[in-house]
């Protein structure tokens, strides 16, 4: 269901926002023609000096002539460049959006001397309410002994291995913490887990559909798999980040140090990890990590 649109203003354009229960945002823009233009002799003119054009020197052809060696698309990607950024930071500023993703940009009309629409597709994280989950954990404790049956009383006092309280934890606060995860943040995480799937099927020599087939399941079937897959670790993250937020859990930099070491023998894969971005994710990992580890220890 989606709510009331709203509009802003800009002095070369406007933007109609549309939210969704869900979290998910619509932003559709409406661009004059004359900025298109505008910033399609940029595009033109800065291609003009690194584009060789038979008959003329470096950067002295005709920018007709220059329009004809740029690439439909490429003209087209490279003007939106110049727009949208400043178009879309507007808008969140305007709207006062705080996205969870980039946007996701679809082309609505595009036609020759007209207004342009372009909508794009983002979403925004949703509220998460922990309730009384360190009660519910606690009460978890009476029942947290592992029962087999045909055993007796003595034998099925066994305490649970970590392993299994950590299942328990999960299992609770997935069941008890209800979130409306966004559409786009699902889709995102599923597109990513086939990538990466494709990409080892194809490192084995084989094909999406022997795959499917070796285990007897259609893309169907996967792609719902993966959804709830999905929505589970999505849910897990925030409800995590939330914990983390609510006992100020705190990493300090001599463990995200050591985190960061651990990928020293791949010199590779050392490089990767110690940017200022990389630590920022690393150091949030660490802390979802230490808030589980909190929830295990009210068990």
């Amino acid at each position: 269901m989606t709510k009331a649109n709203k509009r802003s203003e800009t002095k070369n354009s406007t933007s109609t926002i549309a939210r969704s229960d869900d979290g998910t945002i619509q932003i559709t823009f409406t661009l004059p023609f004359s900025s298109i233009k505008k910033a399609r002799e940029e595009v033109v003119k800065e291609k003009s000096g690194k584009i060789d054009i038979p008959g003329f020197r470096p950067g002295k052809a005709p920018l007709e002539k220059v329009l004809e060696n740029i690439p439909e698309n490429t003209l087209l990607e490279k003007s939106l460049q110049k727009i949208l950024p400043d178009l879309l930071t507007q808008a969140i500023e305007k709207h006062k959006i705080i996205p969870a993703t980039y946007p996701k940009f679809e082309l609505l009309n595009t036609k020759e001397s007209e207004d342009w629409q372009i909508r794009a597709t983002t979403c925004e994280l949703p509220l998460i309410e922990l309730g009384d989950y360190k009660k519910g954990l606690s009460s978890l404790k009476k029942t947290s002994a592992i029962w087999t049956p045909g055993k007796d009383k003595e034998q099925n006092s066994k305490t649970p291995t970590l392993e299994e309280k950590e299942q328990q934890v999960i299992k609770y606060l997935l069941e008890t913490i209800k979130i409306n995860i966004p559409k786009v943040l699902v889709e995102e995480e599923v597109n990513s887990r086939l990538s990466k799937l494709l990409e080892r099927i194809e490192k084995m020599g084989l094909s999406l559909e022997g795959y499917l087939s070796s285990i007897h399941k259609s893309v169907k079937d996967l792609r719902e798999e993966y959804e709830l897959q999905a929505k589970n670790a999505i849910a897990l993250d925030l409800i995590l980040t939330k914990i983390v937020q609510e006992e100020k859990i705190e990493v300090d930099t001599k463990e995200v140090d050591m985190a960061v070491a651990a990928g020293q023998a791949d010199e590779k894969l050392a490089k990767e990890l110690d940017t200022p971005e990389k630590r920022r994710f690393i150091e949030l990992i660490l802390k979802r990590r230490k808030a589980l580890d909190y929830a295990i220890s009210l068990l």
